[in-house]
């Protein structure tokens, strides 16, 4: 299993924006496909955003398409959740996840990852 740890979590308010992420310990993070992930209380998992291992492509939830973006920095060994323009409705806990090393593509059920972080709490205010 992979370590990963959320960074940058917080509260704003409505229209803010906040900036998460995603380190990994021991492993070079550029050899999986990740995700980020959310959860609000009460409801399942849900997928947000991912990026894949080869050629970075990403993909996203249509609930944040256009706001959200998510990118590699591959000499930080790190993945970030750029949220923009952020709507009470974002309000979670974010995970970031990674899938097998062997699995190239981003993945959209939470089962379809291996590894997870502990999660990092949103709040957005209205």
């Amino acid at each position: 299993q992979v370590q990963l740890v959320e960074s940058g979590g917080g509260s704003v308010q409505a229209g803010g924006s906040l900036r998460l992420s995603c380190a990994a310990s021991g492993r070079t993070l550029s050899n999986y496909a990740t995700g980020w992930f959310r959860q609000a209380p009460g409801q399942e998992r849900e997928f947000v955003a991912g990026i894949s291992k080869i050629g970075g492509t990403t993909d996203y939830a249509d609930s944040v398409k256009g706001r959200f973006t998510i990118s590699r920095d591959n000499a930080k060994n790190t993945v970030t959740l750029q949220m923009n323009s952020l709507k009470p409705e974002d309000t979670a806990d974010y995970y970031c996840a990674v899938r097998s090393a062997a699995m190239t593509f981003i993945g959209y059920t939470a089962r379809s990852y291996d590894s997870w972080g502990q999660g990092t709490q949103v709040t957005v205010s209205s």
